[in-house]
């Protein structure tokens, strides 16, 4: 069984997962806005495109006629998955999930008024005028992020009327797509973040990855770490509640839906259509099958008999600290002394402040601490520096 898969967005997600699709004998394109992305480095095919272009989109759906599409990123014209579809495609995990999870609205409003689920008190604005009013109406302290981005771009902390201004500011240079509109969201008390990697399939049931704890700064995540010990009872609400928005979205593939745990219950608070940033720590060998090989399989059908969590892990970002180019990694040496230890180098062709270059990653037996874990990961993460030729040091 070959099928061609089309990649929208080709980062360092895409690229563990194009070697999984690989390994399972499956033809891949990998597409971005730029040439050499992580996952184009691993494809059989690579394309440079617009992806908010729709014409530039069909053009290129036109000329390969891939069998599935796979999206990895929110800039992309999502409308037009519907009409391929309509051609025969396969779109991961569906059109109908990714035109809802590539905007935080949509998402947002089908979870909290159609669904029912618990989320953090939010409202609209499509200015800065109607910014003020919303931080009004959610109160202070409260975040506020453009309707499309990732990785935190754009995101930022309203902790007084002074911060308005500079938020909004901010969530229009970093938006991705051409809504101008933003979502603010008041803070809600939580003591625990958490990501369900859920797998849903074309033919059986869906499948729970075990909890998997984070921290963000910047709102993009920091480290993360699998198991995070939750109560089987906020265990059980959570499965239900992914299962619930998954199902009403629909399609196969692996889904990242976040929680905030907090003393008066669960709230949801984000999905994602695809494997999951924080979803990294299943590359050290936690489960049995990572985030990427499950996505591979439900996505082409295959069967998953079970998932078994193997070790504890945890994930720590390796980040570049200016901008430059043809970064390169020193330290890696030091970051691998120890046993259980391992590197992710993403490969990306341009460092700027706080993006991700990598990831280290620390497994152990099962029934050990996860904390400590977790140091580790960091400890190793922090060995590693970025060097760029433009910039020097980063």
């Amino acid at each position: 069984m070959s099928k061609k898969i089309m990649l929208l967005g080709s980062g360092e997600l895409g690229k563990e997962f194009v070697i999984a699709a690989k390994r399972l004998g499956q033809y891949v394109i990998a597409v971005d806005s730029y040439n050499n992305a992580p996952a184009q480095q691993v494809a059989d095919e690579r394309e440079v495109i617009d992806m908010l272009d729709g014409n530039a989109l069909d053009a290129i759906v036109t000329r390969h006629q891939p069998d599935i599409i796979v999206p990895e990123i929110e800039a992309i014209r999502t409308e037009r998955f519907y009409e391929y579809e309509k051609q025969g495609i396969q779109v991961v995990p569906s059109a109908r999930a990714a035109n809802f999870t590539m905007n935080r609205k949509a998402i947002r409003d089908l979870a909290s008024k159609e669904l029912g689920l618990r989320t953090a008190k939010y409202c609209y604005a499509a200015s800065r005028e109607e910014l003020e009013a919303a931080v009004c109406e959610v109160g202070l302290p409260c975040v506020v992020k453009p309707l499309m981005s990732s990785s935190g771009k754009g995101q930022s902390t309203v902790r007084s009327k002074a911060d308005i201004e500079k938020a909004w500011s901010y969530s229009q240079s970093e938006k991705r797509g051409d809504s101008s509109e933003v979502i603010a969201e008041s803070f809600v008390p939580f003591h625990t973040e958490i990501t369900l990697l859920t797998v849903t399939q074309i033919s059986g049931p869906t499948l729970f990855c075990p909890p998997i704890g984070h921290r963000q700064e910047r709102g993009d995540y920091q480290e993360s770490w699998q198991p995070c010990l939750i109560s089987g009872e906020q265990l059980k609400e959570a499965q239900e509640i992914a299962e619930k928005v998954t199902r009403s979205l629909t399609g196969s593939g692996i889904w990242g839906v976040e929680f905030f745990l907090a003393d008066d219950g669960i709230y949801f608070s984000e999905l994602s259509p695809r494997p999951h940033d924080t979803g990294m720590v299943t590359l050290a060998g936690t489960q049995n099958l990572s985030e990427f090989e499950l996505h591979a399989r439900a996505v082409l059908g295959l069967p998953i008999p079970g998932i078994e969590l193997m070790r504890v892990g945890a994930s720590a970002v390796i980040l570049a600290g200016a901008v430059g180019s043809n970064p390169k990694l020193t330290g890696i040496e030091d970051a691998l002394n120890e046993a259980g230890s391992d590197i992710r180098i993403f490969g990306k062709p341009v460092a700027r402040p706080y993006r991700r270059m990598g990831v280290a990653l620390v497994s152990d037996e099962l029934g050990s601490d996860v904390k400590t874990v977790k140091l580790k990961a960091i400890a190793n993460a922090a060995k590693v520096t970025v060097l760029c030729d433009e910039a020097g040091q980063s």
